[in-house]
């Protein structure tokens, strides 16, 4: 199993990004994927997560601005983030649960400032 992330960067508040992460050496179509972030000194927590069916959820803080979508055909997961804030700063990860076991990707930087 691979998961490679793509996207992250610097960017002013108010601004957009948008990660990618292509899956390999699972049945992407099956499995439900999910977005995490870390922001320095915190913990790992949960930012958006689709289901092989596409049902979403998302943390509250990122409801409203935060999209996650998936394209199964090039088994890649989309998080598109808009009306980013400086609190959204943290490293980004990709993250697969499969058959028990917990996959992640290499991560992102994300960094939102003036």
């Amino acid at each position: 199993v691979q998961l490679v992330e793509s996207g992250g960067g610097s960017v002013q508040p108010g601004g957009s990004l948008t990660l990618s992460c292509t899956g390999s050496g699972f049945t992407f179509s099956s499995a439900a994927m999910s977005w995490y972030h870390q922001a320095p000194g915190k913990e790992r927590e949960l930012v958006a997560r689709i289901t092989a069916d596409g049902t979403t959820t998302y943390r509250d803080s990122v409801k409203g601005r935060f999209t996650i979508s998936r394209d199964d055909a090039k088994k890649t997961v989309i998080l598109q983030m808009n009306s980013l804030r400086p609190e959204d700063t943290a490293v980004y990860y990709c993250n697969l649960v499969w058959w028990w076991n917990n996959y992640w990707g290499q991560g992102t930087q994300v960094t939102v400032s003036s």
